[in-house]
């Protein structure tokens, strides 16, 4: 299975047109999207706001290959989800960074170890590269000095830094983050905002951001509200 080349082939990063999804089954079965159609751009940072339990989070899971499609079409980095084989899913994966609230860091590893998780995924790299490579996005995220700490000696806002230097560590094509911000003050929120969008600028590498943030509103360049499992018209 071979990923399309966006930057090449001139396609959306993200191509969704009427997806719907369910929870549960039988009388419990409830609807959390409904019909939901957008784009995204190769080298696009798009925030996606809305409030608590309107559908962000499971769209950005289905995006990210990590739910089946149940109806609709969705297309990411040239791969059709729906339908779509479990090898070519977990291929897809390699190619997206994800940031979920949770950190997901592994707690027997220092913080460049989870680090070097990213950097592991990267091709024709010698170990002394990735090392090098994850280094210098714990720098990049201002940890330079938290390297080989262990998860439980980092405060939370740390643990976010980390799993986002994870997670840019894989030169990854597609980044979605969900509220990747909510555990930094204001200062670093804003590096960090803007370190996501050189990345989109730099490495062409579209950005999807959950986000409740009024103050990084600003850099995105495009706004998307959702709300009741629906994609509301764009803010301009």
């Amino acid at each position: 299975m071979k990923l399309t080349n966006n930057s090449q082939n001139n396609f959306s990063s993200v191509q969704i047109d009427g997806l719907s999804h369910w929870f549960g089954n039988g009388l419990t079965r409830k609807q959390v999207l409904y019909s939901v159609s957008m784009t995204i751009n190769p080298g696009e940072v798009v925030l996606l706001t809305g409030p608590s339990g309107c559908g962000k989070t499971t769209l950005l899971t289905l995006i990210g290959a990590l739910r089946r499609v149940q109806k609709g079409e969705l297309s990411v980095l040239g791969l059709q989800l729906n339908g779509s084989r479990r090898t070519a899913r977990q291929i897809l994966r390699k190619n997206i960074g994800m940031i979920f609230q949770g950190h997901n860091l592994l707690r027997c590893l220092t913080a460049e170890q989870n680090v070097q998780m990213g950097a592991d995924l990267l091709k024709g790299l010698s170990y002394r590269k990735r090392r090098e490579h994850s280094r210098n996005w714990l720098i990049e995220v201002g940890l330079e000095d938290q390297m080989d700490k262990l998860p439980h000696d980092l405060s939370g806002g740390q643990k976010q830094r980390v799993a986002i230097a994870r997670a840019l560590s894989a030169n990854p094509k597609l980044l979605l983050a969900d509220e990747p911000t909510s555990a930094l003050d204001s200062v670093t929120g804003r590096e960090i905002v803007s370190l996501l969008k050189r990345l989109a600028t730099e490495q062409n590498c579209s950005v999807l951001m959950v986000t409740h943030d009024p103050r990084i509103l600003d850099v995105a360049d495009r706004l998307l509200k959702m709300e009741d499992g629906r994609i509301l018209p764009i803010v301009e």
